[in-house]
């Protein structure tokens, strides 16, 4: 069976709908039209689906009973104002399709279609998961817990990337994304005189020393065989330049490659920040939020992964996949499931294509939508046939 070729017959259907997702991007949680549009076209082509707040979840089932695989596409757009001047440009003032999540939508309805076509050719099942909500880390967690996963034996995703050439997919086992958490810190003082400190607790002096404070979890806390970012990215204290400060708020992210990295910051965050706080006579309060785990590759998926891409273009096509201090909520899937999560090259000089994810000009090679369509396929039939 050639899946490649299979998939070319929905190639142009492929860029139609990114295209129109393009037009009308929408932001996490409130992707109502896109939502909508996807259930139209699998209810034209009779694919059962469920509602999980603005995701829906398909299901094609094989011609027997088996395993089930999982394809995930996020469907969110970002706060950003589109620039390029394009037939499909943004109709949403101020709203973008800026990290190619159109593009994964409509990869993933392609793929619908061709999966539909073969479901007698496969046995199990494939659940296809459109998920919102990526850019807030949101959605995963949200489709979790609405039972996306349940009886889900692998998972696989993928995402387009403006600054991986064209004609190449990436993928790589283990750590290849990192954790991306928040935190925030209340620092308490006595506010008086700037000419008179003794009198005052200085929330602002506490505060610098913490900023500083925060650098020794990695250097003198985390092992050095590790990666890990400690960032304080907003700090916010005083009210005039003669006053002391009573009180100073910082907010920050955390950023690392394992789970027993992720799980033993918080603690060791929280005790310099109390003890360096206490060391000035001021009070401070610690909060952490844990947002996107570290995106971590299973071996065997991640080889499938490579020979899939292989039978859909070549072996050239294949690209390892580097490490990436950027993060990806398909992470929270992975600590279920085993799975592996793939980047398609969208960067192509001749058609201006090359500006990274997030930027207003961002754009993609729609001549990688058709090899996104087959992977998909490729992949989850590769698994489902053990072969």
């Amino acid at each position: 069976m050639n899946i490649k070729e299979l998939s070319k017959k929905y190639e142009q259907y492929t860029i139609n709908m990114r295209r129109e997702f393009h037009m009308y991007p929408e932001l996490s949680m409130k992707e109502v039209r896109t939502s909508n549009r996807i259930k139209e076209e699998l209810t034209k082509i009779g694919i059962p689906f469920e509602s999980i707040g603005t995701g829906v979840v398909a299901t094609i089932k094989g011609k027997n009973e088996g395993k089930t695989i999982a394809l995930r596409a996020d469907i969110d757009a970002l706060e950003v104002n589109e620039i390029r001047d394009v037939p499909y440009k943004s109709k949403n003032e101020g709203v973008m399709h800026a990290c190619g999540h159109d593009a994964h939508g409509a990869m993933l309805l392609g793929a619908a279609h061709v999966l539909n076509d073969i479901k007698d050719e496969f046995n199990g099942t494939v659940k296809l998961m459109f998920q919102p909500a990526e850019e807030t880390a949101q959605g995963a967690k949200a489709l979790i817990e609405g039972g996306a996963l349940n009886g889900v034996d692998e998972v696989f995703g993928m995402h387009v990337m403006g600054n991986f050439p064209s004609g190449k997919i990436a993928v790589g086992e283990g750590p290849r994304m990192a954790s991306a958490d928040m935190f925030r810190i209340k620092v308490k003082g006595v506010g008086g005189h700037g000419s008179m400190p003794n009198y005052g607790v200085d929330a602002l002096v506490a505060a610098s020393a913490i900023v500083m404070n925060l650098q020794t979890v990695v250097s003198r806390e985390v092992s050095p065989m590790e990666s890990a970012v400690v960032s304080v990215g907003k700090l916010v204290s005083g009210t005039r330049f003669n006053v002391i400060a009573d009180e100073a708020i910082m907010e920050g992210t955390t950023r690392c490659f394992s789970y027993e990295v992720r799980e033993q910051l918080p603690a060791a965050m929280e005790r310099i920040v109390k003890s360096t706080a206490a060391s000035y006579r001021a009070e401070a309060e610690f909060e952490y939020n844990f947002l996107t785990a570290p995106t971590i590759n299973n071996k065997e998926s991640t080889e499938r992964a490579k020979k899939a891409i292989e039978k859909i273009m070549s072996e050239d096509a294949v690209m390892e996949m580097p490490k990436t201090a950027g993060a990806e909520d398909f992470s929270e899937y992975l600590e279920m499931v085993p799975g592996t999560f793939a980047i398609v090259g969208t960067a192509n000089k001749d058609k201006d294509t090359c500006h990274s994810n997030h930027h207003p000009m961002f754009d993609i090679d729609e001549d990688m939508l058709v090899n996104g369509v087959a992977l998909h396929t490729q992949y989850a039939f590769d698994y489902l046939m053990n072969k």
